[in-house]
């Protein structure tokens, strides 16, 4: 594998940390937004956050271990196909299966959120019986947007179509969206019945499979602490509560690889950009090997 320039590896490791024979974890960018529908920009995503990873201290005083024994392995960015996001679906897919088949645990920095059918096809392969954790603002359950199946409106559908899947933190759905649950019959954990509010999470734990794929759109969080993605919602969740939900689905699955997608960063604001790259990290650090 061929390594990135000095500097621009994941939490800002030396080569000699980050080596890809042994290291454990491999950190995918994908630099695409093809099918944004509103503000544009997460293409620049996955830069800005390994550049604001550079700034997250990586020793843990809770455990007195750094993240950095771990051995992280920063891959070469993916850059857009201009056939389209079907054909950008399956470069990534390769990818992963590439990593997966040398024992990696993957983390994919997007980009939009088209791009999580390609590891969640990847990880269907390897793991039959897996289940998806979607933390989202919403519901992606289209059929198609703008004429294509591959939308970021529609990566749930895809996903559905492939394995179960649990959604967290809804706030807006389109009626066919609502019609597409409905049927379906989808464990959803609306906004409203989570945000500040307890006693659901054990119920959506029930609803996963022992190994679980986590994709978190960033819009999940609420704009007061996470301004910078293409399609705000107000009534988000907040940083802490989303970390007490991901410590247990962590403690209690078997997390097999996951995915932070949609940052769509604003020029002079960087507490977003750090948000992400810190939620990268200590979701890195909480995998069990």
């Amino acid at each position: 594998m061929t390594e990135p320039i000095r500097g621009y590896n994941f939490l800002g490791l030396t080569p000699g940390e980050t080596e890809y024979e042994q290291a454990r974890i491999v950190i995918l960018p994908v630099a695409y937004d093809a099918t944004t529908s509103y503000k544009s920009g997460t293409k620049y995503g996955p830069a800005a956050i390994i550049a604001a990873s550079r700034e997250v201290e990586t020793f843990d005083p809770a455990s007195g271990k750094d993240i950095g024994e771990i051995g992280i392995h920063t891959a070469l960015e993916i850059e857009a196909e201009a056939e389209g996001p079907a054909k950008m679906i399956e470069v990534v897919e390769h990818e992963v299966v590439t990593h997966l088949k040398n024992g990696k645990f993957v983390v994919m920095l997007g980009g939009e959120h088209s791009l999580t059918t390609a590891p969640v096809r990847a990880h269907k392969a390897k793991y039959p019986k897996l289940s998806v954790l979607h933390i989202d603002a919403h519901a992606d359950m289209r059929d198609s947007y703008q004429g294509s199946k591959w939308s970021h409106a529609s990566v749930m559908r895809r996903v559905r179509e492939m394995v179960p899947a649990v959604s967290v933190g809804i706030r807006n759905a389109s009626e066919d969206c609502h019609q597409s649950i409905n049927a379906g019959k989808y464990p959803i954990y609306w906004a409203k019945d989570v945000v500040g509010k307890s006693g659901w999470q054990e119920d959506a734990l029930k609803n996963l499979t022992d190994q679980v794929y986590i994709t978190l759109d960033l819009d999940a969080f609420d704009p007061s602490i996470m301004p910078a993605v293409g399609t705000p919602e107000p009534g988000g969740m907040m940083w802490y509560e989303t970390f007490d939900f991901l410590r247990s689905v962590f403690a209690k699955k078997q997390v097999v690889g996951f995915d932070i997608v949609e940052l769509s960063p604003i020029a002079g604001l960087h507490h977003p950009d750090f948000l992400a790259a810190k939620l990268a990290a200590e979701m890195v650090r909480m995998v069990k090997f």
